[in-house]
């Protein structure tokens, strides 16, 4: 099942790249305030805050499910920062 998830998330992050700029973005705004730790979930909800609220740009869906797919792909893509989203292991999971 996890692999069909990550399937999944994988089809659309390269359907919308978007989500994932915003993601990194916010994130780096948390980074930068000083916080070690921090949530993908609250930053998921700052993308539908900022989406929905702040901009015209809502007119896609964010999955629950995608959310530990774009917290390990930012670890992926900023080793300095490894562990700054708590994961749990996902059988097969190697992004």
């Amino acid at each position: 099942m996890s692999d069909t998830l990550k399937h999944q998330w994988w089809d659309y992050h390269k359907s919308n790249p978007q989500v994932y700029d915003l993601f990194e973005r916010f994130t780096m705004d948390v980074i930068k305030r000083g916080h070690k730790k921090y949530s993908a979930n609250a930053v998921f909800e700052r993308i539908r805050w900022h989406t929905d609220v702040e901009t015209e740009d809502g007119e896609f869906r964010l999955s629950n499910n995608h959310r530990a797919y774009y917290a390990r792909y930012f670890h992926w893509k900023h080793p300095e920062f490894d562990g700054f989203f708590r994961t749990k292991k996902v059988e097969g999971d190697k992004l």
